[in-house]
């Protein structure tokens, strides 16, 4: 099976997310996406995080329906920070009759060459890239690197979280069953410790 890896925080999941990868799913020969919830992103700081079993629990509850669309804890396993390759080669040994390609923005295609081992993954992987506003796709050496038109809507995890602390309506920004799972948890009410 060939199988999409969508790696982020999902800090929370958001509507943003799911229509990239259902539009994805929609264009390409990709048999299912796997929501790579990371732990501990080694370029984000955990202090803003919600713990990770509560991310994946939104992230399942948003693609509950979806059968193409599956939430996977592989990261939580690993050692922190969650490192792309490290998650890669468990999942060849673990799961050898699968096919991966990684999906990601053009944000972290720009910071491609910062992350552990970038030729190995450059080399062993297609790379699906989607475009995030103000980050244009340029000529980045990687040769398997399919450019996808997927819908833009400027959603950020970290507005979702302002507007909660300010004790605002995310509604329409996730999906309703997440926005009341997260009203009901109380998740993101305190402010972040760096704002």
């Amino acid at each position: 099976m060939n199988i999409g890896l969508y790696f982020g925080s999902f800090n929370p999941v958001h509507n943003g997310h799911l229509i990239i990868a259902q539009h994805i799913l929609n264009e390409t020969g990709l048999s299912q996406v796997w929501f790579v919830v990371s732990p501990q992103n080694p370029f984000k700081q955990q202090k803003h995080l919600l713990n990770e079993y509560d991310r994946l629990h939104l992230v399942n509850l948003a693609i509950e329906k979806s059968a193409r669309l599956k939430a996977v804890d592989i990261e939580f396993r690993l050692p922190k920070p969650s490192y792309t390759i490290n998650t890669l080669t468990y999942l060849k040994e673990k799961y050898p009759q699968h096919n991966y390609a990684i999906i990601m923005g053009s944000d972290s295609l720009q910071n491609l060459d910062q992350w552990k081992n970038p030729d190995q993954i450059i080399k062993d992987y297609p790379i699906y890239v989607y475009t995030r506003p103000g980050f244009e796709i340029k000529e980045t050496g990687v040769t398997k690197l399919i450019i996808v038109k997927a819908p833009l809507l400027e959603i950020s995890a970290t507005h979702i979280r302002e507007l909660i602390q300010s004790e605002k309506s995310i509604r329409y920004l996730v999906p309703d069953i997440v926005c009341d799972e997260i009203e009901n948890a109380g998740y993101y009410k305190l402010k972040d410790p760096s704002q």
